[in-house]
């Protein structure tokens, strides 16, 4: 169903069904690519899907079959990144739509299929999880256009996938496919084409169905191993607060009984 949540720009479209978020870049006649207000517009939607409790997991995918996100829209470099002062601007947008999904509490998991270059790469590493078909093609082609990263790009560029990985995407710009990717880490699971969203909603589904306190909590502490901090966040606060909640009780009661638990994220 259509969530209630309006984003300010119709090239991204929220849905939810079953406690499962999915937020779609749709721009399919640029390949999904991502337009200024597209990355203005991450904070908020990221924001109120962290908020809703509704929400266990975040799917984001590209709209269509054939892209996941082709990058930056490039027909705005010459306005809006012909010089540092608005390419510090533009960049500034991005990284904050990076962090808008990687500070998320609940679990993101990227859906990839075709083209996630550039910018769509750099959303696709700021999710937690990430799931390709095989027809999936990743690269940073920022050295090939003459643009810079931000720290805080590069943050997560490297927490994902490591300082060699990310040096060798970036020195190189070069292109690379499904299987190698996940050599690298870039991609937890590949799948085929026909099989890549019954996979990633098989996998959003047995998240959602765990308790919501210890994911949180895991994401937190696994994300401040890697140098990826969430403010205002205390992991060892998050641990401790799984072992007073019903949730708790209610897995130890379902462990005792042989049945299924059944979380509320309290």
């Amino acid at each position: 169903m259509t969530y209630s949540f309006s984003p300010s720009t119709s090239k991204l479209v929220v849905s939810l069904s079953g406690g499962i978020a999915t937020l779609a870049i749709d721009n399919p006649s640029k390949h999904n690519a991502l337009d200024l207000e597209m990355w203005k517009a991450f904070p908020d939607i990221m924001g109120a899907l962290d908020q809703d409790p509704q929400v266990r997991v975040v799917v984001l995918r590209g709209a269509g079959q054939e892209s996941f996100a082709s990058g930056a829209d490039i027909g705005e470099f010459a306005t809006l990144r012909a010089d540092a002062e608005g390419g510090r601007l533009y960049e500034a947008t991005n990284e904050a739509a990076f962090w808008a999904v990687a500070h998320c509490s609940k679990p993101v998991v990227a859906m990839i299929r075709g083209f996630c270059l550039g910018g769509g790469f750099g959303l696709a590493l700021s999710c937690d999880l990430r799931v390709a078909s095989e027809s999936a093609i990743f690269g940073i082609p920022a050295a090939r256009l003459g643009i810079g990263y931000p720290p805080g790009a590069m943050k997560l560029v490297t927490a994902s996938v490591g300082a060699p990985a990310a040096k060798d995407l970036f020195f190189t710009a070069r292109r690379i496919d499904a299987q190698e990717a996940a050599r690298l880490g870039v991609v937890q699971r590949v799948v085929t084409e026909d099989q890549l969203e019954a996979h990633v909603l098989a996998l959003a589904k047995t998240i959602a169905a765990n308790a919501p306190l210890t994911i949180k909590a895991a994401k937190a502490a696994i994300d401040e191993a890697v140098g990826v901090m969430h403010p205002d966040v205390d992991p060892i606060t998050l641990a401790d607060q799984c072992f007073d909640s019903a949730d708790a009780a209610e897995g130890r009661n379902a462990f005792l009984e042989k049945r299924h638990p059944v979380f509320t994220g309290s």
